[in-house]
């Protein structure tokens, strides 16, 4: 612990789990944190609505790798289980698909293996054979690349070297690994759509990205009990607990620089009210390329060298509160594309919205009933779709029309007069996303992921023009995800002690 002397002030720009995560971790480190987020919450886009009995989250709705979350919590004669309860669930996903099969997702493996009995013996043994084949990509990925925060894919290199990068499956897309292993059709669709933990491709994103199937099966998929807005909730409480000034309504207009550093930022209150927090580091957990456009002012050229960096996929966002249980629905829930080739093709290359979707349905209230009143139901509906683009522009009439598909095609698979039960809606396009939130066009999960482009890499979470400034989040490495975020901001915290250590030499 630094005292009062040697401390150093860090600014951070932004309460998303990032930037709080950074927060939280600099200030146990002795650090004098100011944490700066324009909306009235911490959390970013781990938000809330409360209305008329429903609790819908926003944002966020799977937890997972917990160990992640741990260090912003344990220590001192704390531990993570102090501040949220998780609940552990298991069918993990219920899957639709429009010839009427429906398939669980079980992390139990023998309840797998009777769920895929069906199909014959050929089939299980195929599919033990894929979660073996992701744990090993999950292995060598995060023994360096995640536990290590590596930026770079010269730093990649160094750390693996020939041998690991044998064993390391990024020659194909996940698509291609996906088929080369699987045979059985439900299962090709189960696994190429875990892809949505990145907002991106299966027919795009590097093969190795097939490490994701074992993150849920290997560690579990869970839910904060109350909703996964008490996570927000246990982590503005970790935030008072480590002494980090926390500004809510205040916006950040202006980051300052001299040379190769940046000085502090310039911050408007919801009054009106400007001010200059001054700063020997800043911490940015709003996007790479908005914060250098809108914050930094930066030049054409700095602007064209984060340009494989372009945006994850947007969504529209469906909350509805039912006034009727749909008892088939699982708690998590995916209602497949005929052809899901040609939905990422639709989406991703041509940049179009998806005339069959796929669907990503949460129904909480199966493990948590205070969700909702009794006899209703809450559930959220989420398709992928291209974030904004200046050069396909797209209306709300547009994402109005899209809602409209999503609901009939969930009557069509199931979910009978689903539009007559509706009492309560919440309805959000990418235009209320960036506008909210800040992302990138609308993005969801950060940075796109794709093998050609970017080779699933993000921007870096270090600066290059300003030694002092950091960045954190889904636009940076590791990437989207909760738990990949929250990485982020460790990581940060961590880089900018070490250069403190080494300043102060």
């Amino acid at each position: 612990m630094r005292n009062a002397a040697e401390r150093k002030r860090v600014v951070v720009i932004g309460a998303g789990l990032g930037g709080t995560s950074a927060a939280i971790m600099l200030a146990r480190q002795g650090f004098e944190v100011t944490l700066v987020e324009k909306n009235g919450h911490v959390g970013g886009k781990l938000n809330r609505l409360q209305t008329q009995g429903f609790s819908f989250d926003l944002g966020p709705s799977i937890f997972t790798l917990p160990q992640i979350f741990r260090p912003l919590f344990d220590g001192k004669g704390k531990r993570m289980e102090d501040y949220i309860s998780l609940q552990r669930l298991d069918p993990q996903w219920r899957n639709f698909f429009e010839d009427g099969m429906v398939l669980n997702l079980w992390e139990d493996r023998e309840r797998m293996r009777v769920e895929l009995g069906q199909f014959g013996t050929g089939v299980i043994s195929e599919y033990e054979s894929f979660l073996e084949y992701s744990r090993q990509q999950y292995d060598i990925v995060e023994r360096g690349y995640l536990r290590r925060g590596f930026d770079t894919i010269g730093q990649f290199l160094r750390f693996y070297g020939w041998r690991d990068a044998r064993n390391l499956d990024y020659l194909r897309s996940m698509s291609g690994s996906i088929y080369k292993r699987l045979s059985n059709p439900y299962l090709r669709d189960i696994f190429e759509y875990f892809v949505k933990y990145v907002g991106s491709s299966a027919l795009d994103s590097p093969a190795f990205m097939n490490l994701m199937s074992n993150i849920q099966m290997e560690f579990g998929l869970w839910y904060v009990a109350g909703g996964l807005y008490q996570l927000a909730t246990a982590l503005r409480q970790r935030l008072h607990e480590c002494g980090v000034t926390l500004l809510l309504e205040h916006e950040v207009l202006r980051i300052d620089s001299r040379g190769r550093s940046v000085s502090g930022v310039q911050v408007r209150s919801s009054n009106g009210l400007s001010s200059i927090l001054d700063a020997d580091f800043v911490v940015s957990n709003m996007e790479v390329i908005p914060a250098m456009q809108k914050l930094l002012s930066a030049s054409r050229s700095a602007m064209k060298k984060l340009g494989r960096f372009q945006p994850s996929c947007s969504g529209i966002i469906i909350h509805l509160g039912l006034d009727r249980v749909y008892p088939q629905l699982a708690h998590h829930n995916f209602f497949y594309s005929r052809d899901l080739h040609t939905h990422f093709r639709r989406v991703f290359r041509e940049g179009k919205l998806p005339d069959d979707p796929t669907l990503y349905v949460v129904a909480p209230t199966r493990t948590d009933p205070s969700q909702a009143p009794a006899g209703c139901d809450n559930i959220k509906i989420l398709p992928h779709i291209p974030a904004l683009d200046e050069s396909r522009p797209t209306t709300r009439e547009d994402y109005e029309a899209l809602r409209n598909v999503c609901l009939e095609k969930l009557e069509r698979m199931g979910l009978t007069d689903l539009r007559r039960h509706i009492v309560v809606e919440d309805f959000w396009t990418p235009f209320d996303i960036e506008a909210r939130y800040g992302s990138n066009r609308g993005s969801i999960y950060g940075v796109v992921c794709d093998r050609r482009r970017n080779f699933a890499f993000k921007a870096s979470k270090q600066s290059s023009e300003f030694d002092n400034l950091f960045f954190v989040g889904g636009s940076v490495n590791p990437g989207g995800g909760m738990p990949m975020v929250t990485l982020s901001g460790q990581h940060v915290a961590r880089m900018i002690a070490e250069q403190s250590e080494r300043g102060t030499r």
